[in-house]
């Protein structure tokens, strides 16, 4: 795929609206916690910025039900960015209207403005054409550098495109977004390994299809590996379980066999009485877990033959931790898999760190800068790895 970005492009007194994702998380102070997202974007705003162009940076924060909110206020966003770009960024207080088309519009080279957020309005998740209008008549050119919104068909995201025909573009997380996927889905060095983790298979499905045709070996932790285990007659105690999903399970295990992938699961379990961080524990196999215990992560065997794969792989693709990472009982399994990738990277494997709780994982533990790349967009690679369409792809290369 021939993608257009902005080193193709002179900025030079040219006022460029950006389609960022500074959807972060805040805490009861209303301070950014996890600057990842915005970390990402400075590149992009700076080689426009150095170009002699301004920039109008258009997001959104979290899910506002009822139009503006205070605790989905961009503004809380300001400092963070001011700090990171070391200068100070205006903000409007609207996205469209008034104070976004007079702020836009006295915009000088150099300088930066921020949009209130975007869902304030419904029509932005309608894609509604107008809204789009309203937005694309703030800037000159477009750039989309949201990757965690691609996969959506919203004003901002996709359909504001049209009204930049010959002057739409990809900014650097795209750009880089879309790279590292293709080189895993279509340039893998060999051994391939995909991890899988998190909650249900029904989640997996048509990831794990795709990879199949793709990958040499499939680690499948996470509460969805309870569910395997139990299709297969396991004794999973009050672990998590899709009951409906047990013949989907079956049948995952024998097409891979079918096409020679080998799938690797769990065989040890550490286990919690109730979910909770201070849960009484025990270690069992997998198989044999008592009635009113749980699986919270997976055992230190089991840690110990996935990380052995994961050194053997020269591509390394994971999405979903290996159990409850976020407690400190249950974090073993997440880390100890991380700690390999970590490894195996710096031995020379490509490991792509899937967005989502991968991405938190690894950030947690302070590796993100150990893996090759880490996602800023988990539902959008995963629909991207599945071999879907994304609207917010697709219509700015149609713009081109």
């Amino acid at each position: 795929m021939q993608i257009k970005t902005i080193d193709q492009y002179n900025f030079a007194g040219k006022k460029a609206l950006i389609r960022v994702d500074f959807n972060v998380p805040l805490n009861s102070d209303f301070q950014v916690t996890d600057p990842t997202r915005i970390k990402a974007a400075i590149p992009t705003i700076q080689k426009i910025l150095n170009d002699g162009g301004s920039v109008i940076l258009m997001s959104h924060l979290g899910r506002p039900k009822e139009g503006p909110a205070d605790k989905y206020s961009l503004r809380h966003t300001v400092n963070t960015l001011s700090e990171l770009l070391n200068k100070p960024v205006q903000f409007a207080s609207d996205c469209i209207n008034e104070p976004a088309v007079n702020a836009a519009a006295a915009l000088k080279p150099g300088e930066v403005l921020l949009l209130e957020n975007l869902r304030f309005y419904k029509e932005e998740e309608k894609g509604n054409p107008d809204f789009a209008k309203s937005l694309a008549a703030l800037g000159d050119v477009y750039v989309n550098d949201a990757f965690g919104t691609a996969h959506r068909a919203h004003a901002s995201t996709a359909v504001i495109a049209q009204y930049f025909k010959g002057k739409s573009m990809f900014g650097y997380v795209m750009a880089g977004e879309l790279n590292n996927a293709e080189k895993v889905l279509n340039n893998a060095a060999r051994p391939f390994t995909a991890i899988m983790g998190g909650a249900k298979v029904s989640d997996k499905i048509l990831i794990i299809e795709r990879l199949m045709e793709k990958v040499d070996h499939l680690i499948i932790g996470g509460g969805m590996a309870y569910t395997f285990i139990k299709a297969q007659g396991g004794n999973i105690g009050s672990s998590l379980c899709e009951s409906d999903k047990l013949d989907l399970a079956l049948s995952i295990l024998k097409s891979a066999e079918a096409k020679g992938v080998t799938i690797h699961l769990p065989v040890d379990s550490i286990n919690g009485d109730k979910f909770d961080k201070d849960a009484n524990t025990n270690v069992t196999d997998i198989r044999n877990i008592e009635e009113g215990w749980l699986g919270l992560d997976i055992g230190p065997k089991s840690a110990e033959q996935f990380s052995k794969i994961v050194s053997e792989s020269k591509t390394i693709l994971w999405n979903g931790p290996m159990g409850v990472f976020e407690m400190k009982k249950f974090e073993a399994g997440t880390r100890t898999v991380a700690e390999a990738i970590v490894a195996a990277t710096a031995k020379g494997a490509f490991s792509l760190i899937g967005g989502g709780d991968s991405a938190a994982a690894v950030n947690q533990f302070h590796y993100a800068d150990q893996v090759s790349y880490v996602s800023t967009g988990g539902g959008a690679l995963l629909e991207y790895i599945e071999g879907k369409e994304l609207p917010g792809v697709k219509m700015v290369i149609e713009a081109y």
